[in-house]
């Protein structure tokens, strides 16, 4: 047990610390692109400078690094290649449709990874509860992305790149579950170390696909004077700052949200992000005041009731052992019911 925490204390602190992690990022980044509108290229600088100050810490004697090797290079590459896929799918739903209807979608994501997670990892189907709870979740996601005007005048087209993001995030959750459970590092370092290490080469994929190498290209040419350390020299001391805090938030990121996904379920961790999701949507509305109506802010706050209200399937061999214990009891129970016998 880490920190010499008892298991419900960890699981609690490492689902505080990611979901501190998660929305701080996404509030930082939000922040980071208003000086510089190049996603993919924020993300790589922030994947690569965690490769940097992990090997920086490891030269140093710092932290333990696991060595390079297949068997743990092969999981997590086709991991990336998940998460590449949804990070994709996410970009051109956000270009085809609006933010509203790619919330709704991930709001979906829950529900599919709990029946997902039962097929394939063994653990039991969503309760009666948890299953309500997850509906309610999604009703919340729908009922807030109906207050948008666009949700509601979209047509079908702006769905397929959506349906397509909820595909490929499900199956991402349960990869990664499956992938903690299978692949034994040495090391806490080691899922941060691989995750970091293969996921750059697909955010330079994107970035050449959405124009971003062009885009800063026009941006050294008119703020840089045609000069890459002009335009770095331009940037203003805040938004230097926030880069650096975004590079090491995203390496905080990268062993909180492994640490959480190893203490809970796919679909509590997948919920988790839609919980991170609807509150950091409730501080951007707090600090830049847009978007969200009073209406569409108490549907958020059902997504949130609805996930307070969802309990985590037990594996199905601990649901038998269960079982077995209430038939001993009973029967314990039943004998001692019965009339001594005399000889």
């Amino acid at each position: 047990m880490a920190f010499g925490l008892s298991e419900k204390a960890e699981v609690i602190l490492a689902v505080v610390l990611y979901s501190c992690c998660s929305g701080s990022l996404v509030l930082v980044n939000k922040l980071i692109l208003h000086a510089m509108p190049f996603p993919s290229l924020v993300i790589t600088v922030q994947l690569v400078s965690c490769v940097c100050m992990l090997y920086s810490a490891s030269l140093f004697g710092i932290i333990s690094m696991d060595a390079i090797k297949w068997e743990y290079a092969k999981p997590y590459m086709l991991y990336t290649i998940a998460f590449s896929t949804g990070v994709y799918c996410n970009m051109k739903s956000l270009s085809m449709s609006n933010v509203e209807t790619v919330i709704v979608f991930r709001a979906l994501a829950p529900l599919v990874v709990s029946f997902t997670e039962a097929t394939f990892l063994g653990r039991e189907f969503p309760s009666l509860r948890s299953f309500t709870a997850l509906s309610v979740t999604v009703m919340g996601a729908i009922g807030y992305a109906s207050t948008d005007d666009e949700f509601r005048l979209q047509g079908t087209k702006a769905y397929v790149w959506p349906f397509l993001y909820l595909v490929a995030i499900s199956g991402e959750m349960v990869y990664g579950k499956k992938i903690v459970k299978d692949v034994k590092f040495k090391t806490t370092t080691g899922p941060v170390q691989y995750t970091n290490m293969f996921g750059w080469p697909p955010c330079l994929l994107f970035a050449s696909i959405g124009g971003e190498f062009q885009t800063l290209q026009k941006a050294i040419i008119v703020e840089g004077g045609g000069n890459f350390y002009g335009y770095l020299a331009s940037l203003s001391s805040l938004t230097v700052g926030l880069t650096v805090a975004g590079c090491l938030i995203g390496t905080g990121i990268g062993y909180t949200s492994w640490w959480c996904r190893d203490k809970v379920s796919a679909t509590s961790f997948t919920l988790i992000g839609v919980m991170n999701k609807c509150l950091t949507i409730l501080v951007n509305c707090m600090i830049w005041d847009n978007h969200a109506t009073p209406t569409g802010i108490c549907f958020l706050f059902l997504c949130i009731v609805g996930g307070i209200f969802y309990r985590q399937a037990p594996m199905k061999k601990e649901k038998e052992v269960d079982s077995i214990l209430d038939e001993e009891e009973a029967l314990v129970s039943t004998e001692q019911l019965l009339p001594a016998k005399t000889n």
